[in-house]
């Protein structure tokens, strides 16, 4: 007889390997015709919301690791709570106005001088479209269950809608407001760019010391007498219409060939080291108010420069400042205050104006050397070097940005600073340091210039009378904004400025009914800004505030920035309840991936390698709250891990072929140790779903991983093999095994459901008598604290386990030594140690626990440790045919003369 053939093996459809690449789109092509999506949200109807708000990636280019990062983490929070008793919608977004897309178009050959604005915005919008629709297939390959059929976009009218209204209420509340004054402009973009979109990077600039020869010193100071200033813009010495010191400061003269040259008094010795004087003579001691209202002159003109106090002056480089109100905030803000004009030689290109004499038609860089050689020229020119030093620039072109001054429109920050420090300290922040980080980003931040000189954007929704007044009101915000819904924005550049407002619309300034529109267009980042007016209160599934942002850490000044100043200024309080924010993904040096350093990896040729469950449970394996590292080797050894859960579920749904939950053994009914992994099931759920509440899914990863692994493989699946395949199918010892691993295996695939979708719905394809098509149209078992009976077997079994452990390293010693093969050709002498005797004795089938033929307990025994000493030797008898267990009792039935008296009576 053909024993093997009455042993009930594993027996299951779930495939050893996972083919990932290959059965995942199967799936995700399931999920869409069962229409998955809109059915967990049926299931969860009623119950109470969870919304996670997505914030818009950029619609150009395939996805990179930074989104992949960004999109898993984000569903995986969606399906936990999904899973655990929440209806939480999730409407994907995408941002498309913006610079790279006319950059773009006009690489791809696109002249825009050849067509109106209109025509070139209708290219942008189809382009965009195109990058909407391209990034869409690739997030729905990552296995993201999300509403992709109707996302929201910021180029779609009902948007753009939303968005003029939320400027309206900004204006109607007096917080918009028009201003020439200085502001980051990036002359490789032509535009004005807001304090989000500068970068700092090193930059080689010349650095030079420049005398102001006094005019008018007050009878303090006479016309031998100099001002002496520093600067590393040379260029902005046209405009120079001041000086700034301080009257916190003291000044001295310096007296060197023949002329006085007031610096800072602490700054003496680094002045003249720096200018290479040694022959020198110090006099002099006055206070910076004393030099009020003086005037000197300028050093390239026939005009003269004002003396002012300035609380930005420090005990730097010479203690004065050079003040040019056009290109300078803090020039700006002295210069206003003294009454002067906000002179700004450069145009829109970087260029010297006329108003710059003698440099006109000069790139701004370019004209540093030409005002370094007329300053010397003049005699006015003290020291030239160049430094290296951190320079603002232009995030997109990476090219260096100037301050200059131009008419801009501004949201005023500062009107309701307060209210957005008071609802930054109300949020929770997840790390707690992104509370400190934007709270002294808006403590800082000066008024937000919204303006764009661009095309591909969404209008600034403002009409000028024939004076040039502004007009901004309820009534024509309400009509652009319903034109907008209804024609889109290019309906702006398609009319003319009476036939976008109201119909019989006067107004006192426009006598002859002339008006005009404003041509600049949104910064993007009030596109983005404004979901939470344009999504979150449009949609009727959704609400404000979000439970959740979740962005990169790079958005404290993007997103979540603007996002709070808008929702702040319209509403007074936060969009958001909880912002979580993620590092950057480097290779695996911890270097920036870049194309330029060939370093990059694609998540699309990682889907295409490992599949999409690899992507996810990397992201579920790394501190995403920090910087992270990818590489193949990262992802190999995630697959090993995925490998181990995959095997784990495989070995559960196969030993429960031919089970039914109307077998199931009661707790009280089962063995302790069936009762011990049925607690530790029950403890690591708890342990799981906190871990996902607290959003650490590492813990997640970690916490299943080492279950599979430890508890399950190590432990019980191990020595339960002898039960489930040797035993009768409708044992009673054997119906308690499976009733432990029929809610283990169910319990398993909800815990890693969010992590492993695709995984987790194949497995439960194959357990038996499911209650629903799809796991995700369950939900997690609630949490029960475990009982003081429960908590005291963990405790017993614990103990349990380490007298186990002591046993496999005594048997991994004879192994060794070739004294036995198997643990089965076995058998132990032990002598147990003090609480381990009276353990050993609360314990039944010790033998069969510790997957060992014989043990005998004994007086002594070889080798001491911890919980006992331990002796290992050959079993005695020979193998069970069946069962592989030594025994002594072979022979004793006719028929099975092989086999041992169990496995007889199994047979029988």
């Amino acid at each position: 007889m053909n024993y093997k053939d009455t042993l009930l093996m594993p027996e299951t459809d779930f495939a050893m390997r996972g083919n990932l690449p290959k059965r995942e789109p199967q799936m995700q092509e399931a999920w869409e015709q069962m229409d998955l999506y809109n059915r967990v949200l049926e299931k969860n109807a009623g119950k109470p919301q969870y919304i996670l708000h997505d914030g818009p990636p950029y619609a150009n280019g395939d996805i990179h690791m930074g989104h992949a990062l960004n999109k898993v983490l984000k569903d995986i929070i969606v399906r936990f709570k999904s899973l655990n008793g929440y209806q939480s919608p999730m409407i994907p977004g995408w941002d498309t106005h913006g610079l790279p897309i006319e950059n773009a178009l006009q690489k791809a050959g696109v002249n825009r001088k050849e067509m109106t604005v209109a025509e070139f915005r209708e290219k942008c919008a189809a382009y965009a479209m195109e990058q909407v629709n391209s990034q869409r297939e690739q997030f729905k390959r990552l296995g993201l269950l999300a509403d992709f059929e109707n996302p929201y976009i910021t180029l779609l009218p009902e948007y753009e809608a939303a968005q003029i209204r939320l400027f309206g209420t900004m204006a109607e509340k007096g917080y918009i407001y028009k201003g020439k004054k200085p502001v980051y402009w990036s002359p490789s973009s032509e535009s004005a760019l807001a304090e989000a979109e500068i970068e700092y990077y090193d930059k080689k600039s010349p650095a030079i010391y420049v005398a102001f020869q006094v005019v008018d010193g007050k009878g303090v100071l006479d016309t031998t007498d100099h001002f002496v200033i520093w600067t590393t813009t040379p260029w902005t010495i046209p405009a120079n219409l001041g000086i700034a010191v301080s009257n916190e400061l003291t000044y001295t003269r310096i007296n060197h060939d023949g002329k006085g040259y007031i610096v800072a008094e602490s700054l003496v010795e680094d002045v003249t080291t720096a200018l290479g004087w040694t022959d020198f003579t110090v006099d002099g001691s006055w206070n910076g108010q004393a030099f009020e209202h003086m005037t000197a002159q300028h050093p390239l003109y026939d005009r003269t420069s004002l003396v002012m106090i300035g609380d930005h002056v420090t005990a730097d480089a010479t203690g004065l400042v050079h003040t040019a109100p056009g290109h300078g905030e803090d020039d700006y803000r002295v210069g206003q205050a003294y009454g002067l004009d906000v002179l700004c030689p450069v145009d829109d290109r970087g260029y010297m104006t006329d108003e710059a004499p003698g440099f006109e038609g000069l790139f701004y860089e370019d004209a540093n050397k030409q005002i370094g050689m007329k300053l010397e020229e003049n005699g006015y020119l003290l020291n030239l070097k160049f430094i290296k030093h951190s320079y603002p620039h232009d995030w997109r072109t990476k090219k260096p940005v100037i301050f200059r001054a131009t008419p801009q429109w501004f949201a005023s920050i500062k009107d309701f600073r307060s209210d957005l420090l008071r609802e930054i300290e109300e949020v929770n922040w997840v790390p707690e340091w992104g509370m400190t980080r934007l709270y002294n980003m808006v403590r800082d931040r000066g008024d937000w210039v919204i303006s764009r000189q661009r095309a591909w954007g969404v209008p600034i929704p403002i009409f000028y009378a024939e004076d040039g007044t502004e007009i901004i009101t309820n009534e024509t915000i309400d009509h652009v904004a319903n034109l907008f819904r209804e024609h889109g924005s290019n309906v702006w550049y398609e009319r003319e400025a009476k036939d976008l407002l109201p119909a019989g619309f006067t107004h006192p300034n426009s006598p002859n009914g002339e008006f005009r529109k404003e041509l600049d267009i949104m910064d993007v980042w009030f596109d983005s800004g404004s979901s939470h007016a344009g999504v979150l209160e449009e949609r009727a599934n959704l609400r404000r505030p979000a439970d959740l942002y979740l962005e990169g850490s790079d958005q404290y000044r993007g997103w979540f920035n603007s996002s709070l100043s808008t929702a702040v200024a319209t509403t007074g309080k936060a969009p958001y309840r909880t912002v979580l924010s993620h590092g950057f993904v480097l290779d695996g040096d911890g270097r920036k991936m870049s194309k330029s350093l060939g370093n990059t990896i694609a998540p699309n040729d990682l889907v295409k390698q490992y599949g999409a469950e690899i992507v996810r449970l990397w992201v579920s394996s790394v501190d995403y709250q920090s910087d992270v590292r990818a590489s193949h080797d990262n992802f190999k050894q995630v697959s090993e891990v995925y490998r181990k859960i995959r095997n784990t579920l495989r070995f559960l749904l196969g030993n429960l072929n031919g089970f039914d939950p109307s077998m199931r053994v009661a707790f009280e009914d089962m063995p302790e140790a069936d009762q011990f992994m049925a607690t530790k099931l029950k403890q690591l759920q708890a342990k799981v779903i906190k871990a996902y509440d607290t959003f650490d899914f590492m813990a997640v990863y970690h916490l299943i991983h080492n279950f599979c692994v430890n508890e399950l493989s190590s432990f019980y699946l191990d020595f339960t093999k002898d039960i489930l395949y040797i035993e009768r199918e409708d044992d009673a010892r054997r119906r308690a095994v499976q009733t432990v691993m029929y809610d283990t295996v169910i319990a398993l695939t909800k815990l890693i459901a969010p992590i492993l979708p695709h995984t987790a719905d194949e497995v439960w394809q194959e357990i038996p008598a499911k209650a629903a098509d799809s796991v995700f149209l369950s939900d997690l078992d609630e949490v029960v604290a475990l009982s003081e009976e429960e908590t005291a077997l963990l405790a017993k079994w614990s103990k349990f386990l380490t007298f186990r452990n002591d046993v496999l390293k005594a048997i991994e010693i004879a192994r060794g030594e070739k004294l036995i093969g198997k643990p089965l050709e076995a058998k132990l002498l032990v002598a147990p140690k003090g609480e381990t005797k009276a353990l050993l004795e609360t314990i039944d089938n010790v033998r069969q626990l510790l997957q060992v033929s014989q043990l005998d307990y004994v007086a002594h025994a070889d080798v001491d440790y911890a919980t006992a000493e331990i002796t290992v030797t050959k079993a005695d008898g020979a193998a069970c045919a069946r069962c592989w267990t030594y025994s002594t009792e072979l022979g004793q039935h006719a028929e099975h003369p092989e086999l041992c008296p169990r496995c007889t009576e199994v047979i029988a």
